[in-house]
């Protein structure tokens, strides 16, 4: 039986002030549903089976390149990165696995399996670093690494992503993600192709080492920090990247890493239909790579991503299984109350997606009654889903409403008091 960061007493107390609400909120949105045709439970069902990974990064301070302002109670290394992200966990019942970064997670992975297991954790997708410069390697990544125009350098960073893949391997992860900070921020400092076609050869030497069960996950960003070229820029790159490499590798979609207004959700719909969609950096943004908690923003675009999801998953789409994955910086919050939040409104896209006419949207997309389909899809989304979420959550033991059920805990006082404070030190996102 996993252990309990939080008391279950606690909980259940917190859930004992509420749960007659709920079920008055529950029975009166199913009543509302049921006149539409959809059954509430049916729904519950799905989105209680709905699970989005935490990373183990976004449970301390983030920062901007100009500063970083630590929080109280900062994790101190990965085994309180766990106890944090278990925490997430317990209370939303929805964020079972944690994507872990190497070299910063680095640990003794018997200890990391035996941590995980112990507080009810797995594994998602590893993810390498050869954006920055760990202690002690050998040659630099500041030109870059797996396009580097040095081949020691480049042989160094695909070494680093082996060792990610062995070590998830031993942790019981089943994919590797990739993303590099490669360019240029000058015309005329990188030669385009020369850079793209040594980046290939070093990801092919990666994806030959994939044990056959695991997959590939490359991820593209428009810039930053390379401000003139990147050398995974979009998903049109993204896509000629899986298609080159073979069967096992796809396109990871972060949604911060587009251009202002970028149709983010007809990209989706480009990948799953020729089968190289991986899965999704969940995050929101205002103005670039913000890396801003899920749907604070743009709650909508996030409510459309999650249509083409639910789309492809009611088509029988072949072999969609896409990875969900948080990825976010909380430079101004709590980050454990912002990755609650976080998951609860990607779990809240995907219910109201759930809730879309499927036959009436197609016969409007049929008749070019393009004012209808867009109403088809609004209704879904201006629908209160929240008591589905509260409900998904109490059955499997969570909080009604976990963000209160935190609060009254008491944790972050707790650790706060365990852990030393962090010293604040310059600039860069973690």
């Amino acid at each position: 039986m996993a252990e309990f960061r939080i008391a279950p007493d606690l909980v259940a107390s917190e859930n004992e002030k509420r749960v007659a609400a709920l079920k008055a909120d529950y029975d009166a949105l199913g009543a509302t549903l049921d006149r539409r045709g959809v059954d509430i439970e049916a729904v519950t069902r799905k989105v209680s089976e709905f699970f989005v990974a935490v990373p183990s990064w976004g449970v301390g301070t983030g920062g901007t390149r100009f500063a970083r302002f630590p929080g109280a109670g900062e994790p101190r290394g990965i085994f309180d990165k766990l106890d944090d992200c278990a925490v997430i966990n317990q209370l939303t019942q929805a964020t079972p696995n944690v994507s872990l970064h190497i070299p910063w997670d680095m640990a003794d992975t018997s200890e990391l399996k035996a941590k995980g297991d112990a507080l009810g954790l797995g594994f998602d997708a590893m993810n390498s670093n050869t954006f920055s410069d760990a202690p002690g390697q050998a040659y630099s990544y500041k030109y870059g690494s797996l396009s580097h125009t040095d081949a020691a350098t480049r042989a160094q960073a695909v070494e680093h992503n082996l060792e990610c893949i062995e070590i998830g391997k031993r942790i019981g992860s089943k994919a590797l993600t990739v993303w590099i900070g490669d360019g240029s921020n000058f015309p005329g400092q990188s030669n385009f192709t020369k850079a793209f076609e040594r980046y290939l050869t070093s990801m092919a030497d990666i994806y030959k080492a994939l044990p056959d069960d695991w997959k590939l996950f490359s991820e593209h960003k428009m810039y930053e920090p390379a401000f003139y070229s990147t050398v995974v820029q979009d998903w049109g790159t993204n896509y000629l990247i899986a298609q080159t490499l073979g069967p096992k590798a796809h396109c990871l979609v972060d949604l911060g890493h587009h251009a202002p207004n970028t149709n983010i959700e007809m990209i989706v719909a480009r990948l799953i239909q020729f089968g190289k969609l991986g899965g999704f950096h969940f995050n929101d943004s205002k103005y670039g790579d913000d890396d801003l908690d899920a749907g604070v923003i743009d709650p909508y675009r996030l409510f459309l991503v999650f249509n083409e999801l639910v789309d492809a998953e009611q088509r029988g789409v072949n072999d969609f299984n896409p990875a969900h994955m948080i990825d976010q910086s909380h430079n101004v919050t709590d980050p454990i109350e912002s990755l609650i939040n976080s998951a609860n409104e990607i779990r809240r896209a995907y219910a109201q997606a759930l809730l879309v006419g499927r036959k009436a949207l197609e016969g409007y997309q049929q008749d070019n009654d393009a004012l209808m389909a867009s109403e088809t899809l609004k209704r879904a989304y201006r629908a209160d889903v929240e008591p589905i979420l509260a409900e998904a959550r109490r059955r499997a033991g969570g909080a009604i409403d976990p963000i209160a059920a935190y609060r009254a805990s008491g944790y972050r006082n707790k650790v706060a008091a365990e852990r030393p404070a962090s010293v604040a030190g310059g600039g860069g996102i973690i």
